[in-house]
Order: structure tokens, then sequence, then C-alpha cells
């Protein structure tokens, strides 16, 4: 029998499956980091606070459509 927190996410995988899916978002994030650092011309530390910063401004982004979105399924 399958464990209840396999079958809430809907998917095994594994712990291997785990893993190269943790490398994979690594490697995505540093290339970004890279990136930003290099065009920017900005030390790594703060193309990282750049990063997050843009990372915390698409959630709220999305955080204030879907709050948008629930009044207007409401009204």
């Amino acid at each position: 029998m399958r464990n209840s927190w396999m079958i809430a996410r809907g998917r095994g995988g594994g712990f291997i499956g785990e893993m190269i899916s943790w490398f994979i978002r690594i490697v995505i994030y540093d290339i970004c980091i890279t990136g930003i650092q290099e065009v920017l011309g900005v030390s790594r530390m703060v193309a990282l606070f750049i990063f997050l910063g843009i990372l915390a401004a698409l959630a709220f982004g999305g955080y204030l459509i879907r709050q948008r979105m629930a009044t207007r399924i409401e009204d």
C-alpha cells in the first residue's frame, strides 16, 4: 500500500527522482543568477537578491490576481 503523502502528491518518483528534480532546479537558478550577474555587472550576492526580488514580485502578482479572481467568482 502506498503512503498517503504519495497519494496526495499524485506521483511517486522516490528519492532519486526528488534529487534529480532538486538538481535541475539548482542548475536553472544558477543559470539565472549568473545571467543577471553578467548582464548587470554586479556581484553574485547582488544578483541573488535581484533574482529573489523578481521571484517575490512574481509571487505577489500571482497572489493579487488570485484574490481578484476569487472576489469575481463570489459576485
